[in-house]
Formats: C-alpha cells, structure tokens, sequence
C-alpha cells in the first residue's frame, strides 16, 4: 500500500465484519479493539480523507461499537452516506415497511435466530443454526418479491433492504465527490456483498480485494484474513 500510495492518488472503500473485525456468532458480539477507531481516522488522513467504511450495518450500529465515526461511512448496504464531517451525502433511504419488519420479527422469533432491525433494511441471521439457511433465505426471498423490495445474502445471513441499496452505490457517490475524482479506488471486503463494491472499483480504473476463502468473481487480489489486511494497511 505505500508503494501505491506513492504512485497515484487512493480512494479506500473498506469493509467492516470480517473484513477489519473478525465475524462473531452474533452482530453484536463482536470484538472490536479499542483503538480501531482512532486507528481509522489515522488512515483516513493518511488518504487525505479518501477513505470510506462500507458496511452492511447500519452507521447507528457501527457508531455502537466504535465510539464514533470522524472519517466517511456508507451503512446499510450503501443507503446510508455521510462525509466525514457527518453531513449525509444523497437522499437517505426510506425505512422497511412496518409490515416487513413484523414479518421478519415474527420468522426470527419462531425459529430461534437473530432479527437485527436496520434504520433501512432488516436482517436474519442463522449462524446460530445453520440449518435454517434454505428456509431464512426463500422466507426473504418472498417476501422481498411481494413488496417489491431487494435482498441480500451474505455469510450466515439474508437481509431486506430497498432497491438500490448496494455497495456500488455508496462507491459511485463518493468518487463525485470532489476530493475523490481523479483517485484510484480499492474497495476491501470478504463478503459476496462486496462484490457490488469490487465492481465499481474496477469501473473506476480500480480494482477489489476479497478477503478470506470466499472466491470473489469480481476482487483481481486476495487476502487470506483480518490480520493481513490490518498488515497490508499497515493499521
């Protein structure tokens, strides 16, 4: 990264679970070292402020766990945007309909697994039982269809959120704005959610980093863990 960094100018887009924490059994038992946050901001400078945590969580849920967000996010799958003053950037996204949210609640709550309740978007998580994988996912998948909304999978979890709600979105909004036109973004992520975020990078002249032993489509590098991107990073 510092021979990059050397070269051109770097937008960095960079996941949060499993890409600079480690997945944990539930989204809030998760390990978060007590630094990370200024450890951010500290990369954040160092790209002169091109930098964005893309994450699936919303900001809300993120603030939770670092104590406060002083660089640029995108939550929700990129439905969220706020700079790094905390000003939103775009129009935020409408919240799930009441009737989604019940139907999820309900599901999660018959099943015996995790509802976690988004400011734009709700989502199961099975990682607790493993099993209910087929029958999480078609429950979202219809429902989703029947209120014209989209869905989203990732590791142990399936997760409505509205149209347009994607990493590439927060990607392409970020690169116009004016101190990220012209840099050569790298979006990091370990998820099939990243995916999204890979591919905008590369329209961008970038490229993707997949992390962990997922095979990415999308990512043209690799990195085997956590660790190894807080090294690549130099975090």
């Amino acid at each position: 990264m510092a021979d990059l960094l050397e070269q051109e100018p770097i937008a960095l887009f960079l996941d949060f679970d499993g890409t600079l924490v480690e997945i944990a059994p539930t989204p809030d038992s998760i390990s978060v070292p007590s630094d990370l946050t200024q450890r951010l901001a500290n990369l954040s400078a160092r790209f002169d402020g091109r930098f964005a945590l893309v994450s699936g969580r919303a900001p809300a849920n993120l603030e939770k766990h670092l104590g406060g967000l002083p660089f640029a996010v995108a939550g929700s799958h990129g439905a969220s945007r706020f700079r790094a003053d905390g000003s939103a950037l775009g129009r935020a996204a409408d919240a799930l309909p009441k009737v989604v949210v019940l139907a999820l609640s309900e599901f999660a709550e018959s099943n015996g697994i995790s509802y976690e309740a988004k400011s734009h978007g709700g989502a199961l998580h099975f990682r607790a039982k493993p099993e209910l994988e087929k029958a999480a996912v078609e429950f979202a998948h219809e429902l989703a269809a029947q209120q014209g909304l989209a869905l989203k999978t990732g590791k142990c979890v399936v997760e409505i959120v509205g149209r347009g709600a994607d990493k590439a979105s927060a990607v392409k909004a970020f690169m116009a704005e004016h101190d990220f036109v012209g840099a050569t973004p790298i979006f990091v992520g370990d998820d099939l959610t990243d995916e999204d975020g890979f591919t905008a990078a590369a329209e961008f002249g970038g490229f993707g980093v997949a992390v962990g032993d997922r095979p990415s489509q999308n990512a043209q590098y690799k990195l085997n863990s956590v660790k190894d991107v807080h090294e690549w990073l130099m975090l």
